[in-house]
């Protein structure tokens, strides 16, 4: 199964599950059934939404502990302009 086949079947049966709960198919009290149920896929969403940023701000955050990776850039860098060069193309300097 491809990760994407994975993710829509998840897909599916979380929303089949929400869509029992919603229409009351599912025995609930009626205080969860009329307070919790209605506003779980805004809370899902904000919940998503929070940990992407949590992502975000943790990949800006480690962003400089990789120097072994801005060597091999700044070295591929200095490759293309030696390249470039080499085609009689300006490309600044060091």
């Amino acid at each position: 199964m491809t990760r994407a086949q994975q993710t829509i079947s998840i897909g599916l049966l979380l929303s089949s599950i929400y869509l029992a709960l919603y229409l009351g198919l599912l025995p609930l009290s009626p205080k969860v059934q009329e307070d919790v149920i209605p506003v779980l896929p805004f809370w899902a969403l904000v919940s998503f939404g929070a940990y992407l940023l949590f992502k975000l701000g943790w990949g800006v955050y480690t962003f400089n502990d990789v120097p072994e990776a801005h060597a091999e850039l700044m070295a591929e860098i200095q490759q293309a302009r030696k390249e470039l060069r080499a085609k009689g193309v300006d490309v600044g300097e060091d």
